[in-house]
């Protein structure tokens, strides 16, 4: 297996990438376009999934959304949805542009903010064959309402000051990405701090706040309404004691999905990147995406 560096253009600016190259003898072959969630960039864990499938015999683009890792983008760590989905679209554009890869077996992995970006580009094009969406966001009412009344009104209140000062001064208002319960942070709960922050320890690009501004269109956001337009097979990859995509909102987004495929594990929604779990699920997923992509 390769690894290289790769760009490709999106809305006028670049976006980064790890393009990784399967061993073995030349042949049109299966590709993974995986995005990360929010606040995250291409290496706070997605390397370690995207190996384990390239070992199959997959390739995989991993990019970093505008504004993030090393892509453009400007101001730094802004998350926009929209942008993001365009972001999907222009990776997505670009692995059918690569030599060797099969442009009729194309699979989308996201994760967390990235799995409901999958759910909701996934319809747009009829040649995707297969969907992975690890602990994904599927409402921002569900999301919000997750985090208690008392972090979600604090989140809020950053959320519009920085809609309204942070546009006028030019200078965002900003809030962390993970805290603990109560916390004024995008994500919280028990085990929010210390599973983000691993995952951050891989990345020297990383940083810990973005402009609050986006929790308002987030809260308003609601993805899984697109999963009954899928019409490829779906893996949603689940876990029971998740505080930032709650589990039941996800199952009933699941059972919309004409081909979906459930897999629950007793986790966290950091939990599944690491240790044992982290090899349960990559097995799973494996070998979901290769007796459908077959390799």
């Amino acid at each position: 297996m390769e690894r290289v560096e790769v760009g490709f253009p999106s809305g006028g600016q670049k976006c980064a990438g790890w393009l990784y190259l399967p061993a073995g003898p030349p042949k049109p072959r299966p590709i993974v376009v995986m995005g990360h969630g929010l606040g995250a960039n291409r290496e706070m864990g997605l390397d370690r999934f995207a190996r384990r499938f390239a070992a199959a015999g997959m390739g995989v683009l991993a990019f970093d959304y505008r504004h993030f890792g090393n892509s453009d983008g400007d101001p730094r760590q802004m998350v926009n949805i929209a942008r993001q989905r365009e972001d999907w679209t222009a990776a997505i554009a670009y692995a059918r542009t690569l030599r060797g890869f099969d442009a009729t077996r194309i699979a989308l992995w996201g994760t967390s903010l990235g799995g409901g970006h999958v759910l909701a580009v996934g319809p747009d094009d009829a040649y995707i064959a297969a969907v992975v969406a690890q602990a994904p966001f599927v409402s921002g009412v569900s999301s919000a309402l997750a985090k208690g009344p008392i972090s979600l009104v604090k989140v809020a209140t950053l959320a519009i000051m920085d809609a309204v000062f942070g546009r006028i001064f030019g200078k965002p208002v900003q809030v962390r990405l993970a805290g603990r319960k109560r916390a004024t942070a995008m994500s919280t709960g028990a085990g929010i701090p210390s599973g983000f922050g691993r995952l951050a320890e891989e990345s020297p690009a990383y940083r810990p706040k973005i402009p609050a501004r986006v929790g308002i269109p987030l809260f308003f956001d609601r993805p899984g309404r697109y999963a009954k337009e899928l019409k490829m097979p779906v893996l949603y990859t689940l876990c029971d004691k998740d505080s930032v995509t709650p589990v039941k909102p996800a199952l009933r987004v699941a059972g919309k999905t004409k081909h979906a495929q459930v897999k629950r594990y007793p986790a966290g929604h950091f939990d599944i990147f690491f240790d044992d779990l982290f090899e349960q699920v990559v097995y799973d997923q494996t070998e979901f995406l290769t007796s459908i992509l077959r390799p």
